[in-house]
C-alpha cells in the first residue's frame, strides 16, 4: 500500500501547518524569555477546551488508537470498557483530586508526595515514572505509531520511528507544554473525524446497499461474540477482560491511577487558569471518551470480517485504511499522525517537567510548586528551561533505541502495556487515596505500598497464571492497602511531613459539572445495558 501524490500532499500539508501553529503560539511576548512555569505548566492559563482536548491527545495515540483496534479485532467490544469507564472516572478527578492538588498549587505528582509524606517517595516515585515513561509508554507510542506508518504508507518502519519521534521533539521543544496544548484542540478535531470516517467506511463496506446502519446490524449478527461488553470465564479472552470485574474491580485502580495521578495526563489541569475551567476541561475530555469507541474500536472488530486472516491484530487498523480512497486516505493518514506526534510530545514534555523539577530542581536547592513564594533569577529559569529540553532529547533518542526490543515482539501491544503497567498501579492508587483522604497515613506505609505492590504483583503471576491481570491488581490493592494501613498506624510519623492543607479545599462543584455528569453516567448505564 502506498499514499497516492494527494495523500501525500494532504500529509505535508498537516505537518507544516501544525509545526508553525505550535511554534507560533510559543513565541515569546513582550520580549521575555520562557521561565520554567511558562515551559512545563503553560504559564497556568490554559482554558478549558485545551484542558479537555489536550487530555484526549495525549491519551489517543498509536498505542490507542493500533493497539485498540488490534484488541478490538481480537477481544471485541469488551475492551471499550477502558475508554467508557475512564470517563467515568474523569468526573471523580474533577470533583474530588483537582480541588486539592490546584489549592496545594501542586506542579508535579512528586512534588505532592514529597509536600504530603516527605523527601524519600518524591525520589523514588520520580525514578519510577521516569523509567515507566521511557522504556514503556514513550517505546509504545513511536513503536505503534511506525507499524501505522510503515503499513499505510509503506515507509520504512526504523525511518518512520526515528522521524516520528524526531518531529514530536522539535515540535514542542521550543514553548513546552503551551505548544502541547495549544494545539491539540486541532489534533483531536481531526483524530476524532478521521476515525469516524474510517468507521463509517468500513460499516458501508459490510453492509452494501443497507449503508451503514446495514454494516453495523450486518457486524453485530455475523460476529455477535465480539459485542459482548461483559465476557463469561468460558471466553478465551477472560483473563484480559475477567467478566464483572472491569466494572467494579481492577481496572478502577488503573483508571485511577493513570487519570489521575498520572503526572503525563494530569498535568494538563494543573496548568489551568482556575479550578473551574480545570473541571470544564474534565467534563469535555469525558464526553470525548465517550465516543472513542467509535473512533478506534469499531474499525478493529470491522476487519473481522474485512480481513480475517491477519497475521497479527495489531495490523487491523492500519489495515481498514485501506479501504479509503486516495485524499481521504491522505486525511485520516494525517488524523493518524496527528495522534502520534500529540501524544509523543506530551510524554516528551512530562518526562522534562519530573527529572527538571523532581529531581535536578530538587538536588540544586531550587524551590517550585507551592515552595515558590518569591520570583527566581532569570538565569537560574534559563537553565530549568534548558535542561528540561536536553532531558526532552535525550529520552526520545532513549526510546527510539530501546522500542524494537521492548516492544516489537508483543502481539496485542495494549494489552502488554496494561499488564506491565498493572504491576506498580496498584501501589500508586494505595498511597495517593491514602494521601489525599486520610491523615494518618505516613512515609513508611507509603514506601511499603509502593515496594509491595511490585513484588506482590511478580509472586502472583508467578504463583497463579491463570489469574486475571485485573483481578490480580485488585488483590494487590486490598494487601498493598493493608499494609500501607498498618505501618503508618505503627510507625510515627515526623510531624512536620505533611504540608498538605485542606483549608480552602472545596468539592462542590458547578451546576453545569453536575449536569453533564449525570448525562455522562445514564449514557454509560444505557451502554452497558445495551451490550450486556
Amino acid at each position: 500500500m502506498r499514499l497516492a501524490p494527494i495523500d501525500l500532499a494532504v500529509v505535508i500539508v498537516y505537518a507544516i501547518a501544525i509545526f508553525a501553529l505550535a511554534q507560533w503560539v510559543s513565541r515569546d511576548r513582550g520580549g521575555r524569555a520562557k521561565d520554567s512555569s511558562d515551559y512545563f505548566l503553560a504559564s497556568k492559563s490554559l482554558p478549558w477546551w485545551a484542558i479537555g482536548a489536550s487530555l484526549i491527545a495525549a491519551n489517543i495515540s498509536a498505542e490507542q488508537i493500533v493497539g485498540m483496534a488490534g484488541s478490538g479485532y481480537a477481544i471485541g467490544l469488551a475492551i471499550a470498557s477502558y475508554e467508557w469507564m475512564a470517563a467515568f472516572t474523569l468526573l471523580i478527578v474533577g470533583k474530588f483530586f483537582l480541588p486539592i492538588f490546584l489549592q496545594n498549587r501542586i506542579y508535579t505528582m512528586p512534588q505532592f508526595l514529597e509536600q504530603r509524606y516527605g523527601p524519600s517517595i518524591r525520589t523514588i516515585m520520580a525514578i519510577f515514572w521516569l523509567a515507566l515513561y521511557v522504556f514503556v509508554n514513550l517505546t509504545s507510542i513511536i513503536w505503534l505509531g511506525s507499524i501505522a506508518v510503515n503499513e499505510v504508507a509503506g515507509v520504512d518502519q526504523t525511518v518512520a520511528l526515528v522521524a516520528l519521534g524526531a518531529f514530536a521533539l522539535l515540535y514542542q521543544l521550543r514553548g513546552g507544554l503551551k505548544a502541547v496544548a495549544l494545539t491539540d484542540i486541532v489534533q483531536v478535531t481531526l483524530l476524532v473525524l478521521g476515525g469516524l470516517l474510517v468507521s463509517a467506511l468500513t460499516l458501508r463496506e459490510i453492509g452494501g446497499a443497507g449503508g451503514i446502519l446495514g454494516g453495523f446490524a450486518e457486524l453485530t449478527r455475523r460476529a455477535p461474540g465480539h459485542f459482548d461488553m461483559i465476557l463469561s470465564p468460558d471466553n478465551p479472552h477472560y483473563k484480559e477482560l475477567p467478566g464483572i470485574a472491569v466494572l467494579v474491580g481492577g481496572m478502577w485502580i488503573a483508571n485511577l491511577s493513570y487519570w489521575g495521578f498520572n503526572q503525563y495526563i494530569i498535568q494538563r489541569a494543573l496548568a489551568a487558569k482556575n479550578l473551574g475551567e480545570a473541571q470544564k476541561g474534565i467534563v469535555f475530555a469525558a464526553f470525548l471518551k465517550m465516543l472513542m469507541p467509535l473512533v478506534i474500536v469499531l474499525p478493529g472488530i470491522a476487519a473481522v470480517l474485512l480481513a480475517p486472516d491477519l497475521d497479527r491484530a495489531d495490523q487491523a487498523y492500519p489495515t481498514m485504511l485501506r479501504l479509503l480512497p486516495p485524499g481521504l486516505l491522505g486525511l485520516v493518514f494525517a488524523a493518524l499522525i496527528a495522534a502520534i506526534i500529540a501524544s509523543t510530545a506530551s510524554k516528551i514534555n512530562s518526562i522534562a517537567t519530573i527529572f527538571t523539577l523532581d529531581l535536578y530542581a530538587k538536588r540544586r536547592g531550587i524551590p517550585t510548586g507551592a515552595e515558590d513564594e518569591a520570583p527566581r533569577d532569570p538565569a537560574t529559569e534559563r537553565r530549568l528551561v534548558l535542561v528540561g529540553r536536553v532531558t526532552a532529547s535525550i529520552a526520545i533518542l532513549i526510546a527510539i533505541v530501546t522500542a524494537r526490543p521492548l516492544i516489537g515482539q508483543s502481539d496485542q501491544a495494549f494489552q502488554f502495556i496494561q499488564e506491565f503497567s498493572g504491576f506498580f498501579t496498584p501501589g500508586i492508587t494505595v498511597i495517593f487515596l491514602l494521601g489525599l483522604f486520610w491523615k494518618r497515613a505516613n512515609e513508611a506505609g507509603a514506601i511499603a505500598a509502593a515496594v509491595s505492590s511490585v513484588v506482590l504483583s511478580y509472586l502472583l503471576r508467578e504463583l497463579l497464571p491463570s489469574l486475571p491481570f485485573l483481578n490480580r491488581m485488585s488483590l494487590v490493592f486490598a494487601l498493598s492497602l493493608a499494609l500501607a494501613v498498618v505501618l503508618s498506624l505503627v510507625v510515627r510519623a515526623r510531624t512536620d511531613a505533611n504540608r498538605i492543607t485542606m483549608e480552602g479545599v472545596v468539592f462542590r462543584t458547578a451546576p453545569s459539572y453536575n449536569i453533564a455528569s449525570l448525562g455522562i453516567v445514564l449514557t454509560l448505564i444505557a451502554l452497558y445495558a445495551t451490550w450486556w
